[in-house]
């Protein structure tokens, strides 16, 4: 039986790891919703088999299905890759399942955040916000509550005490509308044992989830940020990085450097097709996503594993540059392009759906 902590990770010695710091391994969720993933998740469910494949190779991965998907999942996945039923909402694991620490003695934990479905994006939530305790239960590790609605993908940390994250979403009054900028940055740094949050604008994705940060910065190792950007001055998306890149610009981390910012380019924007958009059985309640609606396409959206850098790719010109831009940035592991467009059409990517369990490690 796991235990329920009521005290924080800083005060008993755990925090969050970057996502380049070792894994014990990967979840992921699998994709059957019909409102959000067209012809009832079957394309996708081809992509998140490829996922899961590419990452495997780097460390071991499980997959969380509902019951009645058990069956395809297991059939369709490779044998060394682990499913289990974990009943669910949705598959964007990074946004409702945990955030795992760890201390210095090699113990893990986690903290189980309250998701609320993006700001209520979607009319139905209460599985997603069990996986987190259900995580933890497999595992059989303790976890912590936080008292904050907060998804995994608002959130990036440099290990050593910084965190990057988004005023669009973090203070959209959809989250957290009775907590203050300060008491947000509170919580933050006592469960993710931080000291200095980095506060940029906007994200690329308003509609969805509110402008995560996973879409337009991450962390490549402490001090240093991989930023989205476009050297259009008339793309949309422009004036968001230009202030995004000025506060990096400003800021400094927990440890008082100054940042190094390396730009990555952007696609062009990934529009729902008439085809693809009738596909969507939309339900009352539900955002709509109709033919022309904008995705954030951003190859930021990656995932980080062990010896590799697993990269969305949207068959775009801007694909290669970004690959060889990303390689320079991990000479140490591998960047693994992989066609993600039936998970973008849903709203997010691949970082968006995988959620790193850190190793236990003695320091």
């Amino acid at each position: 039986m796991t235990k329920l902590f009521d005290s924080t990770p800083r005060d008993d010695g755990f925090r969050m790891p970057g996502e380049f710091e070792p894994h014990a391994g990967t979840w992921l969720l699998w994709p059957q919703r019909p409102d959000v993933w067209r012809l009832g998740g079957k394309p996708a469910q081809g992509a998140f088999v490829a996922l899961a494949t590419a990452i495997a190779r780097f460390e071991p991965v499980t997959v969380g299905v509902n019951h009645d998907q058990f069956d395809n999942a297991r059939s369709r996945l490779p044998d060394e890759i682990r499913v289990l039923e974990i009943s669910s909402d949705d598959a964007w694991l990074r946004d409702s399942g945990p955030s795992f620490v760890v201390n210095d003695h090699g113990d893990v934990r986690l903290v189980d955040w309250h998701f609320n479905s993006h700001g209520r994006y979607l009319p139905t939530w209460e599985k997603d916000d069990r996986v987190a305790r259900k995580i933890a239960e497999i595992e059989g590790v303790d976890r912590y509550r936080a008292p904050l609605v907060l998804e995994g993908g608002s959130i990036h940390v440099d290990g050593e005490g910084t965190v990057l994250t988004t005023e669009e979403c973090l203070l959209n009054p959809n989250r957290n509308p009775d907590l203050s900028r300060e008491q947000i940055e509170r919580y933050l740094c006592d469960y993710l044992r931080a000291s200095n949050v980095v506060w940029l604008g906007r994200g690329l994705d308003p509609d969805v989830t509110s402008g995560h940060i996973d879409d337009v910065a991450t962390f490549v190792r402490p001090g240093v940020v991989a930023l989205a950007w476009s050297e259009d001055p008339t793309d949309w998306r422009r004036e968001i990085l230009a202030e995004n890149l000025q506060r990096l610009e400003r800021a400094t981390d927990a440890r008082g450097r100054r940042l190094e910012i390396h730009k990555i380019p952007l696609p062009e924007d990934v529009l729902l097709t008439e085809e693809e958009a009738a596909g969507i059985d939309m339900v009352e309640g539900a955002l709509p996503m109709p033919a022309g609606f904008r995705q954030a396409a951003t190859y930021v959206n990656c995932y980080i594993c062990n010896g590799g850098v697993v990269m969305p790719t949207f068959d775009d010109p801007k694909d290669d540059e970004a690959r060889e831009a990303l390689q320079g940035l991990f000479p140490e592991r591998e960047v693994v392009p992989l066609p993600s467009h039936e998970i973008i059409l849903a709203g997010g990517n691949v970082h968006c759906v995988t959620q790193q369990q850190p190793l236990g490690e003695r320091r």
